[in-house]
């Protein structure tokens, strides 16, 4: 299913639709402010193994991404930031970073594994965040890859279908995405550390 959304104003009929595909354990490819990523509820363990199978990934050994509609949620899921790490998320989210924090007891329990770190994204991206917002809770995230070894990302929403419509239950179409990632910013040591550049600048 190909579903088309505008990112200023996105249909709440449509989102509300996308909220009960993820709350039945389904799969979808969605927008963000940098590349299109595959997702699922946090909460749904055969979903999360569907996507890790999409991916060739090991969730327990993968550095997973959590994607929030707003900072006052991080906190189910992560240790207390300190003041000066909250002012960094807050003067930079939301944006086309992935902050590194530490997690707290909750994350292992999701996925079965030691995990102490996890990636927070809020995009600058309507269609996600109202899609999150409504769900309640955050979305597992990771990002649509190409084979092609020029071309890293897909940015087609037609052509993204295309390849991988048999295997999710969902794509939003939510125009052209972009072929850079976030950066990653890893804030679990004493100072924050940028450990990818990516889309956008850090403001410090």
């Amino acid at each position: 299913m190909l579903i088309r959304l505008y990112d200023e104003n996105p249909n709440l009929k449509e989102i509300l639709k996308i909220v009960e595909i993820l709350r039945d354990g389904g799969v979808i490819i969605y927008p963000t402010d940098t590349i299109y990523g595959i997702g699922c509820d946090i909460t749904k363990s055969k979903a999360v193994e569907r996507v890790a199978r999409i991916k060739k990934i090991n969730p327990e050994k993968t550095a997973l991404s959590f994607i929030f509609s707003d900072l006052s949620h991080i906190s189910d899921y992560c240790k207390p930031l300190n003041n000066s790490i909250f002012k960094l998320l807050k003067k930079n989210l939301p944006g086309p970073f992935t902050f590194i924090l530490d997690a707290n007891s909750n994350v292992p329990k999701l996925f079965k594994s030691s995990k102490k770190s996890l990636g927070i994204r809020i995009p600058n991206n309507n269609i996600i965040r109202e899609i999150i917002r409504e769900l309640g809770n955050p979305i597992l995230s990771t990002s649509v890859h190409d084979e092609d070894t020029i071309i890293e990302y897909t940015t087609d929403p037609e052509l993204i279908h295309e390849k991988f419509g048999d295997l999710v239950d969902l794509v939003i179409d939510g125009g052209y995405g972009g072929n850079v990632p976030s950066t990653i910013v890893d804030c679990t040591g004493d100072e924050p550390v940028i450990t990818r550049v990516g889309k956008g600048e850090l403001i410090q």
